[in-house]
């Protein structure tokens, strides 16, 4: 199949291919070609996905296929040299904690893998990182609590199999840690993967406007996806959810600060938090580092929409530290800045994570934007239904070692909760995994032929039943890779520095 929403339709002329048989919306640029942008009917775009599936059968997804000379240590280190040096070993030690953390840090390496896979042509904005821990709560900019996804830091257009099928494994691989049977394995992933084909089928049915207003509200996630889960577990769900609320800036600013000749300074727990100023040697070099900051956080401050812009100029920059973060992200370099209104005890804490080429690039092209900062927020503004009010990014021509990087920009906290998988039971997962399922199909949905994909998916189960059987292969693979990261590290060929 093609990958391209513009590619001719069989059996259809050049220009009917090509337009369409609707309106086409042309752009005029300014001493450029127009910009043609296709519309097909519904009925052309049902067709477009049961062509589709006749191509690339639905039982076809459960296929991966595993190359001798496979390498995914070699893979890893291959990002470790772009990332801080010494932070290097603490990635290396979170990712060896336990296979379903190996999974969290290897979406190179399942990226690799998943390029094998066959595929329906149909693309969508990815996430590239689709497992169950970057999906989570957080707080609306209307202060309603929502269930989303939360981490774009590979997001780019690709095939929409890609993202069903990390988030499948992950569950699958959960499940093994959790000592759940395959059975029950096998239920949670299948409920994913339902949910996910049964809200895409809702959402093709939906007009625009619909599916770019809908969103999952944490009360509705309760409430559609909770059937069966033992009543003193959801409590404690609800708890953790209120506690979620109380997770701001200022929170980290109790938690993450401290009181210095009267002004407030970010605390040093180094390596995982380090301040500028232990960073620099000299008082000249960090003068001149707190400009640059206060220069980037200005320039950042362009990026922003005109309203959020005038909110954040009723702020000033007081301190700025690095941050070691995730497992994934460990060694990218990752900032918070203190920021405080005319009240001192009014903060706010931003997150600034620099954003590297997305590990989907070498497999699906290129981005379409030069700053990787800014694809990352239009990925994030695309597939979430709600965003952070202070999502922005940012390029620094020479950093703290002369190289120049690209940056996003967010909150640091901001009601952020998250399940916990380690505490989880197969109903519990279950109900997770259909949250999850409906998120990512509404994501999807949002940037992608949602008409097509539906109408490949089917009314049977063919494709929940491949990508089961999907996810249980691809759990064998990956403890095979954790395996190969102890042995590399046993072997004296890669440092890891565990308890951090």
């Amino acid at each position: 199949m093609t990958d391209s929403n513009e590619q001719p339709l069989e059996g259809r002329s050049g220009a009917e291919s090509e337009l369409g048989t609707t309106t086409v919306a042309k752009v005029a640029a300014s001493g450029g070609t127009a910009k043609v942008v296709p519309h097909f009917t519904r009925g052309e775009r049902a067709a477009r996905g049961k062509a589709a599936r006749a191509e690339v059968p639905r039982s076809s997804q459960a296929q991966v296929e595993f190359p001798a000379g496979r390498d995914p240590v070699g893979l890893l280190e291959e990002q470790a040299v772009s990332r801080v040096p010494e932070l290097v070993p603490i990635r290396y030690g979170r990712m060896l904690a336990s296979p379903f953390a190996f999974y969290r840090g290897g979406a190179l390496i399942m990226a690799e893998d998943l390029a094998r896979t066959p595929n329906s042509g149909l693309r969508v904005q990815l996430c590239g990182d689709a497992h169950l821990s970057n999906f989570g709560f957080f707080g609306s900019p209307e202060r309603t609590m929502v269930f989303d996804l939360n981490d774009f830091d590979e997001t780019l257009p690709g095939p929409w199999e890609w993202d069903v099928k990390r988030l499948a494994a992950s569950f699958a691989i959960a499940g093994r840690e959790n000592g759940f049977s395959e059975k029950e394995r096998r239920t949670a992933v299948l409920a994913t993967v339902r949910s996910y084909r049964e809200a895409m089928h809702a959402f093709a049915a939906m007009r625009e406007l619909e599916v770019w207003y809908s969103h999952l509200s944490i009360e509705q996630a309760f409430a559609e996806f909770t059937t069966g889960v033992d009543p003193k577990r959801l409590k404690q769900a609800e708890a953790d959810v209120a506690k979620a609320r109380t997770k701001d800036s200022m929170q980290a600013f109790e938690k993450l600060t401290r009181l210095v000749d009267g002004e407030r300074r970010i605390i040093s727990d180094p390596p995982l938090i380090v301040p500028i100023d232990e960073l620099t040697p000299t008082a000249m070099e960090r003068d001149a580092i707190e400009e640059e900051l206060r220069d980037m956080l200005r320039s950042y401050r362009r990026t922003l929409e005109t309203d959020r812009r005038h909110l954040l100029e009723q702020f000033r920059f007081v301190d700025m530290a690095r941050k070691v973060v995730g497992v994934g992200s460990v060694g990218t370099r990752a900032w918070i800045a203190l920021l405080l209104a005319s009240d001192d005890q009014d903060p706010l804490f931003l997150q600034i994570k620099e954003a590297q080429p997305s590990v989907l690039e070498r497999f699906v092209g290129k981005s379409e934007y030069a700053n990787h900062g800014q694809r990352v927020i239009a990925g994030q503004r695309l597939m979430q239904a709600a965003t952070d009010i202070f999502v922005g990014w940012e390029h620094v021509a020479s950093g703290l070692d002369g190289q120049a990087r690209d940056f996003y920009v967010r909150q640091l906290k901001d009601w952020k909760g998250s399940f916990a998988i380690e505490a989880a039971i197969p109903t519990g997962a279950a109900a997770y995994g259909k949250a999850c399922g409906w998120t990512l199909a509404r994501a999807h949905a949002r940037s992608g032929d949602r008409i097509a994909i539906a109408s490949y998916l089917g009314g049977s189960t063919a494709f929940d039943q491949a990508i089961a059987d999907f996810a249980e292969t691809y759990a064998d693979q990956n403890e095979h890779d954790h395996k190969a990261l102890h042995d590399a590290v046993k072997q004296g060929k890669v440092k890891a520095q565990t308890g951090l």
